[in-house]
């Protein structure tokens, strides 16, 4: 739905009533802004709140050439680049990634991460299962199971802000809310929902004259009065306030930020790479400034590492980028007081070969990968689990990926094995049986 599409529709004075119920219907985590403020009115809001940013590492990353080098492996293993220490003692990183070196101390590392199918999609990460298990059962995305049992922090904030472009291979699409139902969908910031958020087709003083509209819609109410809808004026009256609100477009808009800070973070580029996803600095900035606004979850799709041929050419041109926007996001967390609420995930869906192929890549590679965790009042400047010589298995602590998804919830306050009720009513278990928080990071 494109609602302020320019000159091809107008609205000013014979809005129909389809129109209406579409500008009532605008995506705030997926719910109506009536229904939305609705649901806000009986829950009640919260003055602080537990958070998470996920980046979601589109193909999957090398972890031989990041964070889990062997450099006396045999050259056909170990690659071209060189370790470096960081301020983690024991843990050394690629020599590309110098400003994440520093900041080690205030990171996890799980070296040993498995269970992961080889699959190139997004699914496994954001619900806890294969794309065709989700599909067939509907599981909804973490978010959305987030939006369920938390609700918004505020009545203008959606709790789940998913900063996704649309990527040309599809599976790497981020997930909806599933069998939880279209109320929970996130907010996409991309496409249609960022248009509507920052009323793009239309300026603002023509916006709020609409509000006029309200007193011409009795035989709208008329309607909804039969459907039980008896709070529909103070309802509509809000969802214009959410609209027009500036707390969360101040957060999505970058150039407010000290540049000094962007300086930081640095920029890399909106334009996709591969059919997976930009490598674009600003995303990681607006991330920490949309849970700073008070939402909840925010998913981030990050570069393309799908690296069949050529991986440490694309690893030069790349990691520098990630070195730059992820240290600085880490600092972020820790420098402004969130390092107690926000938690950060980075991974993506496996590794990559031990064995270099021979256009000098590294194909898919399902049995372990690394994945790097800070913030969320863990306990960082550790690594956890090992890997063999080769990198090619678990050695030591292995830690299915469930478990990483598991620990996210503790972390925002959600028991992982409790049950929520679906769109019918149907009791559905948030995480499987077997999926616990990882109990080093927890304490």
């Amino acid at each position: 739905m494109r609602l302020f599409a320019g000159a091809g529709r107008r609205f000013c004075d014979k809005i129909s009533r389809r129109s209406f119920v579409q500008m009532g219907s605008l995506a705030v985590g997926g719910l109506t802004l009536p229904g939305l403020l609705r649901a806000e009115h009986s829950r009640g809001t919260e003055r602080s709140h537990k958070a998470v940013i996920m980046v979601y590492l589109s193909g999957g990353l090398p972890h031989q050439d990041t964070f889990d080098l062997k450099p006396n492996a045999p050259a056909e293993i170990r690659g071209e680049f060189s370790p470096i220490p960081s301020s983690l003692p024991g843990l050394d990183v690629c020599e590309l990634m110098p400003k994440l070196a520093t900041v080690m101390d205030r990171c996890a590392i799980i070296r040993s991460v498995v269970g992961q199918r080889d699959e190139h999609s997004s699914f496994q990460n954001l619900t806890g299962y294969t794309m065709g298990e989700t599909q067939r059962n509907h599981y909804p995305n973490f978010g959305s199971f987030v939006s369920k049992i938390k609700g918004p922090s505020s009545p203008l904030i959606p709790p789940f802000v998913d900063l996704f472009p649309t990527m040309q291979h599809r599976p790497y699409n981020s997930t909806g809310a599933g069998s939880l139902g279209s109320q929970y969908h996130q907010t996409r910031a991309d496409g249609e929902d960022l248009a509507s958020m920052k009323l793009r087709y239309i300026e603002s003083a023509q916006f709020n004259s609409r509000q006029k509209l309200l007193e011409g819609l009795d035989a709208f109410r008329r309607e909804a009065d039969r459907s039980g809808m008896n709070d529909l004026d103070q309802s509509y009256q809000r969802a214009f306030e959410v609209l027009t609100s500036s707390q969360l477009l101040d957060a999505l808009d970058v150039e407010k930020e000290d540049p000094k800070t962007r300086a930081r973070y640095a920029l890399g580029s909106s334009k996709h790479q591969g059919d997976g996803a930009p490598l674009w600095n600003d995303q990681l900035l607006i991330a920490r400034r949309l849970v700073e606004a008070g939402v909840r979850v925010v998913t981030v799709a990050y570069g393309f590492w799908d690296t069949h041929g050529n991986n440490f050419g694309h690893c030069r041109n790349n990691l520098p980028v990630v070195d730059a926007g992820l240290s600085a996001l880490v600092e972020d967390i820790y420098q402004r007081g969130l390092a107690d609420d926000v938690s950060l995930v980075v991974w993506g869906e496996f590794g990559r070969t031990p064995k270099i192929n021979k256009d000098a890549g590294r194909d898919h590679w399902a049995p372990v990968q690394s994945v790097l965790m800070s913030g969320g009042g863990m306990q960082v400047g550790q690594v956890i689990g090992s890997t063999d010589k080769t990198a090619a298995y678990a050695e030591s602590r292995p830690v299915h990926y469930r478990d990483v998804l598991a620990t996210i919830y503790h972390n925002l306050g959600i028991d992982p094995h409790e049950f929520v009720r679906d769109i019918n009513e149907r009791p559905i278990p948030v995480m499987p049986d077997d999926a616990r928080p990882i109990r080093e990071l927890i304490g």
